[in-house]
């Protein structure tokens, strides 16, 4: 087909204004995977032990069954190797298009290789800049780096140690895979660096910044440049890396040296926030505003009382994508969306979600700690405030409007003692929970009263928590890393912060006693304590997989075995029964296989242990 030359675009086109370098640069925004949105009508982004389908076609059924190798052909998971673009409106300041919204969204594998090439595009052409003040050169130049070093970890968080790819390919590719994830990670680290030093805190602070005033929103800074990297070194040094890949992996065990590092990154963040360019949710109330009370399409997190966001997907879904995010917990009947219910898992509520008192059930059953306050027979009471904020149990209220259908209006999910025996209408049939829960952690709730397709279609008002990087997850980390480098008392010279100190900071905002100073003084069962808190305070976020492989624990019992709460109508009796047993074998199972022709390229690429 003959080309009109004026629809040529030479690199110096491209590179030779600012206008026309950040053009080329806004588009590795939308290769980000925002993975609550980047399915189709419906979400299935919970990998990990907190959620249960019994969809055989969804990737997490699939992984369940230990089928890893069926991310390839699963065009409905986030991981899928191939990109699904639509047309869609303008959803935030970098939303792609303006027309009918589609569906289809990047996918982490192509999304990435095609985000780390233009990155290198960007760089390889610094000298092409001309035309572009030296403020200007540095923010293309910084968003550069810091997406070629963010799509790598992308793909290393799922694929594991991937070579550092530091310039355009013409030719043959022969990179050989890193011996060790602490390799790559250290090379991409000098990545983040230049990020950091290139960036800008503010956008609007800037010259350029000025020129899209109003509409700077989720653009990279200093703060998202310094909580990536801090992200990756922490996830370097957390145990499966450490051992990387051999037998005799021991939980507790990280590399000391590289948290260390992780920790002052972290720290960089916290000076931020004091520096008011952040700032936590104070008390549940706030957390709202974080969470999904946020005007629609517009970016959540960044209202004083919750400037939390830091860093997140663009956002350019189709809208019941969006609405299905928030909803994915929750029933389609009742919510009214496209989505299928993810039932929330007994094993990972009852694991993690522990007692006001700030102890773990298994704690407070003890006796270790005082006198117990959780009753077996009473399962929903004392509970963290967090339980009830975000998880919806037998009994509760979803609405009390006349225009609820009466079957709607108080959650009935009982397993047995219904009419006829039976389970309730919001029990172990499809759409429903097969677990006795829902998670409503993103469901619009307005006076008492959530959002239902029918008397109370609040849904459509509101924009459901971007997720990728926000500033509880910063003290989560920090806390993590610090306790490994210097233990839970001890603050670093970079930041007048303990890790107990952190951890208590986000209990205390949720009304949840400190940690007990007899666990702070066990090491192991306080870095239990750090995980059960960051199990608790990023619930349903998408994190949980990767944690729970990073751990090292993916295999245990207590993290492979999902479990339901059986129940009668009236309370009589409460039982833990088995769902599904996960198949998980270390290290098999703990990274995805690489595509087949992708480990046949050249000699020095190997594949994944056990594939």
């Amino acid at each position: 087909m003959d080309i009109a030359p004026e629809a040529e675009i030479d690199v110096t086109d491209v590179f030779g204004t600012f206008e026309t370098s950040q053009g080329f640069v806004e588009e590795m925004y939308n290769l980000v995977v925002d993975y609550g949105t980047a399915g189709w009508s419906f979400q299935d982004y919970i990998y990990g032990d907190d959620g249960y389908n019994t969809q055989t076609f969804k990737f997490s059924t699939q992984l369940d069954r230990g089928q890893l190798n069926l991310w390839i052909g699963n065009s409905l998971s986030y991981i899928h190797q191939n990109n699904r673009f639509q047309t869609g409106e303008n959803n935030g300041a970098l939303g792609s298009t303006n027309e009918e919204q589609g569906r289809g969204r990047p996918k982490v594998w192509n999304a990435s290789m095609r985000g780390i090439r233009k990155a290198n595009v960007v760089i390889a052409n610094e000298d092409l800049m001309i035309g572009l003040t030296q403020q200007e050169k540095n923010v293309i130049l910084g968003q550069a780096y810091f997406f070629r070093a963010y799509f790598h970890n992308e793909v290393m968080k799922f694929w594991g140690r991937f070579p550092h790819i530091k310039e355009v390919f013409t030719g043959a590719i022969d990179i050989p895979r890193p011996e060790t994830y602490k390799e790559v990670a250290l090379s991409i680290n000098e990545d983040y660096k230049k990020a950091i030093e290139l960036l800008p805190v503010d956008w609007d602070n800037e010259p350029y910044g000025q020129r899209t005033l109003g509409n700077n929103a989720g653009r990279l800074t200093k703060g998202a440049a310094y909580a990536f990297q801090g992200k990756n070194l922490l996830l370097a040094a957390s145990p499966l890396m450490f051992f990387n890949n051999q037998p005799g992996i021991d939980t507790y065990t990280y590399d000391t040296e590289l948290a260390a590092m992780a920790v002052n990154a972290f720290a960089e963040v916290l000076k931020l926030e004091q520096a008011g360019v952040y700032h936590l949710a104070e008390n549940m109330e706030d957390y709202k505003k974080l969470l999904w009370e946020t005007p629609r399409n517009t970016w959540p997190g960044l209202v004083p009382e919750a400037k939390e966001l830091i860093f997140a997907g663009s956002n350019g879904s189709h809208p019941g994508s969006t609405e299905s995010f928030m909803a994915t917990g929750m029933p389609r009947p009742i919510a009214g969306t496209g989505t299928q219910c993810t039932s929330a898992t007994h094993n990972f509520i009852h694991n993690n979600f522990g007692m006001a008192n700030g102890l773990s059930i298994e704690d407070d059953l003890s006796g270790a700690y005082g006198t117990p306050t959780y009753n077996p027979n009473r399962p929903f009471d004392n509970r963290d405030p967090r339980f009830y904020a975000w998880v919806f149990a037998d009994r509760d209220v979803l609405g009390t409007r006349a225009g609820i259908p009466a079957a709607n209006r108080v959650l009935q999910l009982y397993s047995v003692g219904g009419a006829g025996g039976g389970s309730g209408p919001h029990r172990d049939r499809n759409g429903y929970s097969f677990t006795g829960y829902f998670f409503k952690k993103f469901y619009p709730e307005i006076d008492g009263q959530y959002h239902s397709q029918k008397g109370n279609n609040i849904i459509r008002q509101f924009t459901g928590i971007r997720m990728h990087m926000r500033l509880t997850d910063v003290y989560l980390m920090y806390a993590e890393a610090l306790h490994v480098a210097s233990g839970p008392t001890t603050a670093p010279s970079s930041f007048p912060l303990t890790a107990e100190q952190a951890i208590n900071k986000l209990r205390a905002r949720a009304g949840v006693d400190n940690v007990k100073p007899a666990i702070v003084a066990n090491r192991n069962k306080f870095m239990d304590e750090l995980r059960r808190e960051r199990s608790v305070e990023l619930s349903y976020e998408g994190h949980r997989w990767v944690d729970i492989r990073r751990w090292g624990v993916a295999h245990e019992d207590r993290y492979r075995i999902k479990t339901k709460l059986n129940f009668d109508k009236d309370w009589t009796f409460f039982e833990e029964v088995p769902l599904v047993d996960r198949v998980c074998e270390y290290p098999k199972h703990y990274w995805l296989p690489f595509e087949a022709n992708q480990t046949q390229f050249y000699e020095g690429f190997q594949q994944n242990p056990g594939w």
